[in-house]
């Protein structure tokens, strides 16, 4: 058996309206509660499910017709005929044959389901609207769900049918949620509310609604806080913190963030670190101070693309490295290289936002170049590019005190350019003239500066023209050199005065002849007291030297001899005092008269007699320690520990005292070793 197909939706003028539509078709049915007109039962039942559920229904029916018409039989009176035992006994026979094949053939047929898209519902039956509810209801489909609650939540309360529909809606109702929840999960929030908010509000499902979409609403704001919270770390790039912010959207509770969103914002992540690695690399360029650098820089950050989370600070960073080359081009117009700023200038992008300072700068610089010149056509030309300048602009103030400036300044370089004139003739009175023109150009002036260096220059080449025959004439008597010459040469040489142009060369002449004189006056007593030292009578030729004085000529040469000569004494003095001290013999005096000895410089000739010496001295003292120890090794130790390093015999004596400190101290003898032999007599 099969039944008809139940459309997506059925025609809206077909559905329960109101209580009194569904009161009226229960007056107006024929049937009871339980059982289907017959004229709408034709369609039959796709499913086992569709069909077994209107069987009671069918048998209701079936009952209902049989209780009408045994009434209605109650009122017909016999015919006679129906008195015959012939027709009675053929009746017996026929009835329960016909009575037991229509129950074989009511028990075999199955009642046809109704035709849901066709059931006028304000007609319809409880058990007809529940049919077809559960038919729509098994789509599963939010449409065929809500159709399926529609149908039947209206039935009055005290239906016998009533809890069976109502948790029928509450099951309904739930699924709904589901299905707004899978949406939900899949990142649909509006569609999700959407679908929630159609589940009618006087069910008792709507009570768990408000507060499904209150807590979707939660988790999607938080979802959203944790996404700006990320994108807040990432324009500041502190990307640690924002992956750390990221992981927290894997506890969210919801698929779509915890995946797809989570997902995004990674990606989004490590693509701002990227970008964050280049402005730092650009910053790290910028820092190196070179326009190549900057230019580099300004690249790096303008390769950085407007969806990137570090763009804004890259659009910060660009005006800055183009401020930074403004600055250099700055530094090269203080040092007056008004080319190269330019330059600097020119080649700072437009990206920059700098267009007009540089303008603004490149204008100032080129009138600038010009009134460097020092020519009054460039200044001239100067004051004209400065006076193009538009009072809009903010550097126009500077360009007018310049263009005042410059118009000044044509008045100095025409009184210099004059003074100029004068002092090239190179007498006193035509560089007196010079001075007194340049004079009459204030300090303050632009070229104020530039005239008192003239001024200078021109005072210095009269000094020199007044103080020449001084110098020339002392070093015409300095030829002689003699101490009475050069004593007059430097009485004529110092009548230069300090502060004149040739006074330094005067003073450079005046010491070299003060020095001549000292070693004329001074050479004599060097050499006696040098003849003195040659002959050995090194204290005579100290006290002689001495009389040099610190400061002269040759009072470094006397320094040097008077050390040498010194150190000498010293050699001697510790040479004899080593032979003498030796003389006593003991070996307490030999050892101090080897340390005496060592204290004469290497470099000395006196230690090429002292050094046999300290050998002979060292051996002595060996010497008396063997023969001490005949009597008592402990004394023969401590004599030979009196030898000191660097002498010959100190290997020996240390050898030596290895060999008593074995005998005075024997080792523990093994089991198998020899007996100890004595050792030789010394």
């Amino acid at each position: 058996m099969t039944e008809r197909d139940i459309p997506e939706n059925w025609s809206s003028g077909k559905k329960l309206r109101s209580d009194q539509q569904f009161k009226l078709s229960r007056q107006q049915q024929p049937i009871d509660q339980g059982g289907i007109k017959s004229r709408s039962m034709t369609s039959k039942s796709k499913s086992v499910k569709q069909q077994n559920k209107p069987i009671s229904e069918d048998l209701t029916i079936d009952q209902s017709s049989s209780s009408e018409h045994v009434a209605d039989a109650g009122s017909w009176k016999l015919p006679g005929w129906t008195k015959s035992w012939v027709l009675w006994t053929g009746l017996l026979a026929f009835v329960p044959g016909t009575v037991a094949f229509l129950a074989m053939a009511m028990l075999l047929k199955l009642p046809s389901a109704p035709n849901c898209p066709s059931v006028f519902w304000p007609l319809a039956s409880a058990a007809v609207r529940l049919h077809c509810a559960e038919l729509a209801a098994s789509k599963q489909n939010v449409d065929s769900l809500l159709q399926a609650i529609a149908l039947v939540k209206d039935l009055p309360e005290n239906h016998p049918l009533r809890s069976q529909i109502d948790g029928y809606v509450e099951e309904w109702s739930k699924r709904v949620l589901e299905i707004a929840d899978g949406t939900f999960q899949a990142g649909k929030l509006e569609e999700a509310i959407a679908i929630a908010k159609r589940i009618p509000s006087d069910v008792s499902a709507y009570k768990l609604v408000e507060d499904k979409i209150a807590n979707w609403q939660s988790i999607w704001a938080k979802g959203e806080e944790i996404f700006k919270e990320a994108e807040d770390h990432m324009r500041e790039q502190r990307w640690h913190q924002a992956f750390m912010t990221a992981a927290r959207l894997q506890r969210i509770n919801n698929s779509f963030w915890e995946t797809t969103k989570y997902e995004e914002l990674t990606k989004l992540i490590t693509l701002a670190r990227e970008d964050g690695e280049k402005l730092a690399q650009a910053r790290g360029l910028a820092r190196n101070g070179s326009v190549d650098s900057l230019l580099k820089a300004i690249k790096l950050a303008e390769s950085i693309t407007s969806s990137s989370y570090v763009y804004p600070k890259a659009q910060e960073a660009i005006p800055e490295f183009g401020r930074r080359m403004l600055d250099l081009a700055q530094r090269r117009l203080d040092s007056r290289d008004a080319d190269e700023a330019i330059s600097i200038a020119q080649q700072i992008p437009l990206t920059a936002k700098l267009q007009a300072e540089t303008e603004d700068f490149i204008a100032i610089a080129e009138a600038q170049r010009n009134a460097w010149l020092g020519t009054i056509s460039g200044l001239e030309a100067a004051i004209a590019q400065a006076q193009r300048i538009d009072p809009s602009r903010p550097v126009y103030q500077k360009a007018q005190e310049l263009a005042s400036r410059w118009q000044i300044e044509i008045g100095d370089v025409t009184r210099l350019d004059r003074a100029r004139m004068l002092a090239s003739q190179g007498t006193i009175s035509d560089l007196g003239a010079a001075i007194a023109e340049a004079q009459l150009i204030p300090s303050s002036n632009p070229r104020g500066r530039e005239a008192r260096q003239e001024i200078n220059r021109w005072s210095a080449q009269i000094q020199t023209i007044e103080d020449r025959p001084f110098l020339d004439r002392a070093e015409q008597l300095a030829l002689a050199e003699d101490i009475n010459s050069l004593q007059q040469a430097i009485a004529e040489a110092s009548q230069i005065r300090r502060g004149r142009a040739l006074y330094p060369e005067a003073r450079k002449k005046i010491s070299a002849w003060t020095a001549t004189i000292q070693r004329i006056q001074d050479q004599p007593i060097l050499e006696r007291a040098r003849s003195l030292a040659a002959n050995g009578n090194l204290g005579a030729a100290i006290e002689t030297i001495r009389s040099i004085s610190q400061g002269r000529s040759l009072s470094g040469e006397a320094r040097n001899d008077i050390e040498t000569w010194q150190e000498e004494l010293t050699a001697q003095q510790n040479w004899k005092n080593a032979r003498d001290t030796a003389l006593r013999g003991t070996p307490e005096a030999l050892a101090e008269a080897i340390r005496i000895a060592q204290r004469i410089p290497r470099r000395n000739f006196l230690r090429n007699e002292a050094n046999p010496a300290i050998d002979q001295w060292s051996q002595q003292i060996l010497d008396i320690a063997r023969g001490q120890s005949q009597s008592s090794i402990t004394r023969a130790i401590e004599t030979a520990r009196l030898i000191p390093r660097g002498t010959s015999a100190h290997g020996l004596a240390r050898q030596q005292i290895r060999e008593w400190e074995n005998f005075l101290n024997p080792p523990q003898p093994q089991p198998t070793e020899e007996p100890i032999v004595p050792p030789r007599p010394f």
